[in-house]
């Protein structure tokens, strides 16, 4: 928005509570943790609430400062980009936190251009270190930005001022690579709804676009062919280098697990083995890229999926603590026993009697029970079926584990697999209260691309969850204990406050240790291009979208003439929300599903006038700079869903613990997400428009405050005519190029 289009707004209508109101690109808050909540400290020891700006970093920092802001300033002037003060104060925080050793929280808000200001730092450090440095990344988007764009492009600006070419490597999960001797018929192949059954390698929670696109499974057989005939070509074996891509069906008929696979010792192609020559790269490398589910195994599992290193830059840090979970989560069902049983039968010729009957034991153990948490864990009886199923897999292990001759045996080794899975969940689910896991039932929901996604049929069979309670400890000792740990973000802090992010990664409480948060802030004025419009007068939203919010979201999407990106809580409610407005509105409205992410986000883009609807976990990612995104609509705050086992668990452990759990779990999680729904909006120095929030209780509830502190400093208004008017005034600029 300009001076004048915000001019003359409501009165009353507040900044948003813990509102930096310098929060720009000059320098936020900083704010050091000291190991216990609630303990904070201006950034190096100054003392109060300082600037991240003008703390010791700029002056007498470590040695090799001056040679990282040098080399920042290199690759800015050689990539045609601008100097940024953000950029710089966060280079410098970072160098610092690597020569101090101190672990660093750092919010960069959009346009800050943080992969520079860590890559550099790493890059400089690598140099001088014999381990290499690490960078995580949650999605795979941003992960291929990384490797493919951002690090190439860098190194052709700088290396002419290093000492030696800088190596980089990619390392991902074993089953993100064709396996050779898979190929070669090393392993059985499979039933696509077996290998489903038991598709837990370590990248599960890295989505693969293209397989989310599916595909009749008459094109089963053509994809296998051109995936090996691609195997015979490519240099790495990734499968994100498969254009286009395929289904999952498709891509585990060439793949293994980490489980699966026989290991280097006794495969035949180990030599050729394109997962062991990624690792191989990735210990000779400087800089490794990985995501934030291979950090998991390795902290949790303390297997050596990644070369020791020293240094780790967690960048999209907001979605750790998640992705560690979702990573070291389990699933049982009495269908991956019976397939289990009937792989161990068939390749290694042992009798499964015990098995079979375990099984069924389970089955009737727990036949209708409701989905949802088990607070005190698994009952009695379903504790002995458990317990009888893990006998009769350490048995059946004991019995296949055959001899030197059959070393190399795909078969045998997938059949055992397959049980070590299923005891090691039968040894979680028996230590789980002891251990502070969570047990819950679910079952699985289902799709049709006709009729969309269907609520789960409680009368299906029962499905035993397991996760952690907390990744806190677990992460403070795998990963902060022994390694320099940068998280970034643009939505790491609410407010100025980092504990909410720090609490649930280990970095809060007794034994915890020190931290530096800072926020480098932003090069965007928010106020002046900007508009928070919160629909006060609309009710409080209850099942599904109401006639009131549709009628407002009806106007809004009218005064913009399109360019509107509208979140909802659920997929249903998106497509109830299209289904509706589609009559009402003479323009082009795309919703998630009608295509591929990659073909809608670039249709909107393309089209100024054109909406798209979709949910606010799906849409995270989307960057859409120019008149394209004038308006961003959030149906609702984005709790946790009240029947979410995990996060109820969680709550009640805070609460348990004398903590407020709604505020420390269900509106910390909402306030993360919001923010990111709303950095939807101001991409670039010139982007405008207005974020509209259907949800009243962002104004009139308590938590209002709190949530509000965690989103961009926008002009904030509660008066409809307001919003109406500058999304009017908007629709009449001429259409901005996307840059």
């Amino acid at each position: 928005m300009t001076e004048a289009a915000v001019a003359g707004g409501d009165p009353d209508a507040n900044r948003p509570a813990g509102e930096d109101p310098e929060g720009d690109a000059s320098g936020g808050m900083a704010s050091a943790g000291q190991g216990s909540a609630g303990q904070t400290k201006a950034g190096q020891g100054s003392g109060g609430q300082g600037s991240a700006g003008t703390g010791s970093a700029g002056t007498g920092g470590p040695a090799g400062e001056e040679f990282v802001i040098d080399l920042l300033d290199r690759a800015v002037s050689g990539m045609g980009g601008q100097s940024r003060s953000g950029q710089h104060e966060m280079a410098r925080q970072v160098a610092q936190a690597i020569d101090t050793g101190d672990h660093l929280l750092v919010q960069a808000g959009t346009g800050t251009g943080k992969s520079l200001a860590y890559l550099i730092p790493l890059i400089a450090h690598s140099l001088v270190s014999d381990k290499p440095t690490l960078v995580s990344t949650a999605t795979l988007a941003l992960q291929t930005q990384i490797v493919g764009r951002d690090l190439p492009r860098l190194l052709k600006t700088i290396t002419p001022a290093l000492d030696r070419p800088v190596k980089v490597a990619l390392v991902k999960g074993r089953s993100n690579y064709v396996c050779k001797h898979k190929l070669e018929g090393g392993f059985p192949s499979e039933e696509p709804s077996e290998g489903q059954l038991f598709s837990l390698g370590e990248d599960t929670s890295v989505p693969h676009f293209a397989a989310a696109m599916g595909g009749p499974s008459s094109q089963l057989g053509k994809e296998v062919v051109r995936l090996r005939d691609w195997a015979e070509e490519t240099a790495t074996g990734d499968r994100d280098e498969l254009m286009p891509g395929v289904t999952d069906r498709a891509w585990r008929q060439v793949s293994v697990t980490s489980m699966e696979c026989l290991g280097a010792q006794k495969c035949p192609l180990a030599a050729e083995c394109f997962s062991e020559l990624a690792r191989q790269n990735a210990a000779d490398a400087d800089v490794v890229v990985t995501n934030h589910a291979m950090l998991a195994v390795s902290a949790f599992e303390g297997l050596a999926v990644l070369p020791e290193y020293d240094v780790v830059v967690v960048d999209e840090a907001h979605e750790l603590q998640d992705r560690v979970t979702g990573a070291v989560s389990g699933q049982l069902s009495v269908a991956m026993v019976h397939v289990a049983a009937s792989g161990a039968r068939k390749h290694t010729a042992i009798t499964v009697d015990a098995l079979s009957n375990a099984a069924s034991n389970l089955e009737l153990a727990i036949e209708g029970v409701p989905s949802g948490l088990m607070p005190n864990g698994l009952n009695s009886e379903q504790l002995d079926c458990v317990d009888q199923l893990r006998d009769a897999c350490r048995a059946a292990l004991s019995d296949s584990k055959g001899d030197s001759a059959n070393a190399a045996d795909g078969g045998r080794q997938l059949a055992r697999s397959r049980l070590m899975v299923i005891l090691e969940l039968c040894e979680r689910l028996l230590a789980a209260r002891e251990n502070r896991e969570v047990v819950w039932f679910s079952r699985n929901s289902t799709f049709d691309p006709a009729q969309g996604y269907s609520q789960p049929d409680e009368s299906a069979p029962a499905l035993i969850n397991v996760a952690p309670l907390s990744v806190a400890g677990r992460l403070r000792e795998g990963l902060f204990a022994d390694h320099t740990v940068i998280l970034t973000s643009a939505t790491l802090a609410i407010g100025s406050a980092f504990e909410p992010a720090a609490g649930g990664l280990g970095l809060v409480g007794p034994g915890a240790p020190s931290w530096t948060g800072v926020d480098v802030g932003s090069p965007f004025d928010y106020p002046k291009q900007g508009i928070l419009y919160v629909a006060k007068h609309l009710p409080k939203p209850g099942r599904g979208t109401s006639p009131e919010a549709l009628d407002e979201l009806e106007k809004l999407i009218r005064a913009s003439g399109g360019g509107a990106l509208c979140l909802f809580s659920s997929r249903r409610a998106a497509e109830d929300a299209a289904e509706a407005m589609r009559p009402r509105l003479d323009m082009s409205i795309l919703c998630q599903g009608d295509s591929t992410m990659t073909a809608l986000v670039r249709q909107f883009a393309d089209e100024p006038d054109t909406c798209l609807f979709g949910t606010m976990s799906l849409w995270q990612g989307v960057d859409v700079p120019g008149g394209s995104c004038r308006l961003v609509v959030i149906d609702r705050i984005p709790f946790p869903r009240p029947d979410d086992p995990l996060m109820t668990a969680r709550s009640r452990a805070v609460a348990q613990a004398g903590g407020n759990g709604f505020m420390s779990v269900s509106a910390t999680h909402a306030a993360i997400r919001l923010a990111q729904g709303a950095g939807r909006l101001i991409r670039t120095t010139t982007d405008k428009g207005v974020v509209a929030v259907l949800d009243s209780r962002l104004s009139t509830e308590r938590y209002g405050g709190f949530l509000r502190a965690a989103l961009p400093p926008f002009w904030p208004t509660t008066d409809p005519a307001i919003a109406m008017a500058a999304l009017e005034r908007l629709s009449k600029e001429p259409a901005q190029t996307a840059k």
